[in-house]
Formats: C-alpha cells, sequence, structure tokens
C-alpha cells in the first residue's frame, strides 16, 4: 500500500459520493456513502474484486485489507471536511 494511492482512492471516493447524493453539504448520509466508496474502490485497486479461488483471496489479503481501510479512512475524513 503507498500513502499517495491511499489518498487518491480516498478522495474519489468522496467525490463519487457528491455524485451519488446529488450534494456537497457535510451529513451523515453522504459519510457513509464516501467510506462505503473509498474502501469499495480500495478493495477493487488491489485486486480483492475478483472472484477467484481462495488462494487469490488470501494472497491479496495483506494489500488489499490496508488499501480498502486507508481509502475508506481518507474518505469519511475528506467528507467530513467539503
Amino acid at each position: 500500500m503507498s500513502i499517495p494511492k491511499a489518498v487518491s482512492i480516498g478522495l474519489a471516493g468522496n467525490e463519487l459520493s457528491k455524485v451519488i447524493t446529488g450534494t456537497s453539504d457535510v451529513s451523515a448520509g453522504r459519510t457513509a456513502v464516501a467510506t462505503g466508496l473509498g474502501a469499495l474502490i480500495g478493495g477493487g485497486a488491489a485486486g480483492s474484486l475478483t472472484v477467484g479461488a481462495a488462494a487469490v483471496g488470501i494472497a491479496a489479503a495483506p494489500i488489499t485489507v490496508p488499501l480498502a481501510v486507508a481509502g475508506g479512512a481518507i474518505a469519511f475524513i475528506a467528507s467530513l471536511f467539503d
């Protein structure tokens, strides 16, 4: 996991939450959407959304979990300060 990648993923999740909710106002709903999208994008960027053998999931876990968590956390924080 690289910090710049996690930051860009989190900010992308925040921006997508604005499009989905139709507002840039700070709210619990938009924060929840931003956090979920940041984690989803982080998981996808690390390759965890690929459906495959269990060995692939286990091998991707050390990268996937931190990137998904970091992406979600940064999206959460970014959505509170827009």
